[in-house]
């Protein structure tokens, strides 16, 4: 390998988080479908923890990261709307129209929280698969085997 050049392999939780994409899509459109559109964030958010509850799926809305800036490193705890079995992480959102803000927050917190894909869901919509937007952490797809 030429010098300065690295390889970046698959994120080792990539293939778990994108089976449990499927389930927590699955459990935000039961949430959506008995609730429906319009309600506050934090009425979804605890029906979606409850949703994966019932499913035995383990997720959590906070969680302590190491944050380091500058060589100084610091504990804080991080509010993030849904983080299931440390390896997906859902952003809720009740808003008119996704916007770039959103997305860069949920790429924010992918990274501290290093979650190689992020779910943001827009319960605002009519249909929830309509506010639906998948992210993945730069590189963490990354096939080794591929060249």
């Amino acid at each position: 390998m030429p010098p300065g050049t690295s390889v970046r392999t698959m994120h080792p939780l990539f293939k778990r988080a994108d089976e449990l994409s499927r389930v927590a899509i699955g459990a935000a459109i039961e949430v959506h479908r008995l609730k429906g559109p319009g309600l506050l964030e934090t009425i979804y958010e605890k029906c979606l923890l409850r949703e994966l509850e019932l499913q035995k799926i383990r997720a959590v809305n906070q969680r302590l990261v190491s944050i380091e800036y500058k060589g100084l490193v610091f504990d804080e705890l991080l509010r993030c709307d849904v983080l299931i079995e440390d390896c997906l992480l859902l952003e809720l959102k009740c808003v008119q129209e996704i916007l770039p803000i959103h997305k860069a927050q949920l790429l924010s917190y992918m990274k501290l929280l290093n979650v190689p894909l992020g779910l943001l869901i827009n319960f605002h919509e009519m249909k929830l698969v309509d506010g639906v937007v998948r992210m993945i952490l730069p590189g963490a797809n990354r096939d080794p085997e591929l060249k």
